[in-house]
């Protein structure tokens, strides 16, 4: 065994099953499809069995009994090919479809269905003298000879025991009356197919297990493969965090276009920054348009103050809306009085400043904060 298969000793993840049946490599038993098969044309035959052999009775009967008009006819050859088919078509056809279903459920009963053309491509290793020598006197071709061995025991040994079951019976069939005894014949044949057929079962019971053991034998995977199946399908560590980065600046760029729209940015007053917009026209609850910590709460701060936007702070209440809102989302409404307290304190002081009102009363350090949104 090469230090390889040493090595791989993971169950196969999802991906490499997935991609293992694009290959066409599923999980296949033969002797269960044959077995499906020859038990499914023993029970059609069992079923309809005895339909087709009344045809063909018929049949025999009808084509070998003339009159003297249709001994001379000779269009009567045709006539009774049509007849013919009507007789026997449908008992045939029935056997015939029961036959089919199980020849289909047969091949996808192990592995389910899987079609693929290439599955069908021809590969090199299939006529390679060195792999075909390696199929021959390797594990799999020792199996297969075993499992050859025990087909070939196990379905004489069923044939013997029918035989020994339906002996008395058939060396009776020449005492019967014709034609039931030609009926009874086809019975035991009936019987007899389907015994040898079920001796399948328990070659199929140590196959598809065995079949189910090699396919997921085949499929593993080393420690390494599946880190590079999760680097790959996750990303690699560093090209993710460039991509949130750069994801993270754009993000903030476009939030500090909306800084200078706002009207009120509540502070920590070093640690966090919101910046709150409300527009008294419409219906919508006060909106915060960004936020950030630290470097970012800074960067706030100053373009805030570039453009003339007010500074407020409230360490408890900017703590609340950072952790509780998103960016563009209305306040909770478990903060609407607090926000509504300040807002109301920076349309009065900026009332003030342009002379239109008196200074207003400082802003409570209280502000109506509910327990489970204080950080």
């Amino acid at each position: 065994m090469a230090q390889d298969d040493f090595d791989k000793t993971e169950e196969p993840t999802d991906k490499k099953i997935e991609d293992a049946r694009k290959e066409g490599q599923v999980a296949r038993s033969m002797e269960l499809s044959t077995a499906l098969v020859l038990i499914s044309s023993a029970l059609g035959f069992m079923f309809f069995g005895s339909f087709i052999a009344s045809a063909v009775f018929g049949l025999t009967e009808r084509t070998f009994t003339l009159s003297r008009d249709e001994t001379y006819d000779t269009t009567h050859m045709f006539q009774a090919w049509g007849w013919v088919i009507d007789l026997v078509q449908w008992p045939v056809l029935m056997f015939l479809v029961v036959s089919l279903v199980g020849g289909v459920y047969g091949n996808i009963a192990l592995g389910g269905f899987n079609f693929t053309w290439k599955g069908a491509a021809p590969k090199m290793t299939k006529i390679s003298p060195v792999s075909g020598f390696k199929r021959m006197f390797g594990v799999n071709a020792l199996v297969e000879l075993g499992k050859s061995i025990a087909k070939i025991v196990v379905i004489l040994s069923a044939a013997y025991f029918a035989l020994l079951f339906f002996k008395d019976e058939a060396l009776h069939l020449d005492q019967e009356l014709f034609p039931a005894n030609i009926f009874h014949a086809i019975d035991m044949l009936e019987w007899a197919f389907l015994i040898l057929t079920l001796a399948m079962l328990p070659i199929v019971a140590i196959d598809v297990p065995f079949q189910v053991y090699k396919y997921t034998k085949d499929l593993k995977m080393s420690k390494q493969e599946v880190k590079d199946e999760r680097k790959n399908a996750e990303g690699d560590p560093m090209t993710k965090s460039r991509v949130r980065r750069l994801q993270y600046q754009a993000a903030a760029n476009r939030m500090m276009q909306d800084v200078p729209e706002a009207d009120v940015i509540i502070t920590n007053p070093t640690h966090y920054s919101v910046a709150i917009k409300y527009d008294q026209d419409g219906e919508r609850a006060p909106v915060m348009v960004a936020k950030g910590i630290d470097e970012l709460a800074m960067h706030i701060r100053t373009v805030a103050s570039a453009h003339g936007v007010m500074l407020i702070p409230s360490p408890m209440l900017a703590r609340a809306i950072y952790y509780s809102t998103e960016i563009n989302q209305e306040v909770p409404q478990k903060l609407f009085m607090a926000v509504a307290q300040v807002l109301a304190y920076v349309y009065q002081l900026k009332a003030y400043k342009s002379g239109k009102a008196q200074r207003p009363k400082a802003l409570s350090k209280s502000l109506p904060i509910p327990p489970e949104l204080r950080r």
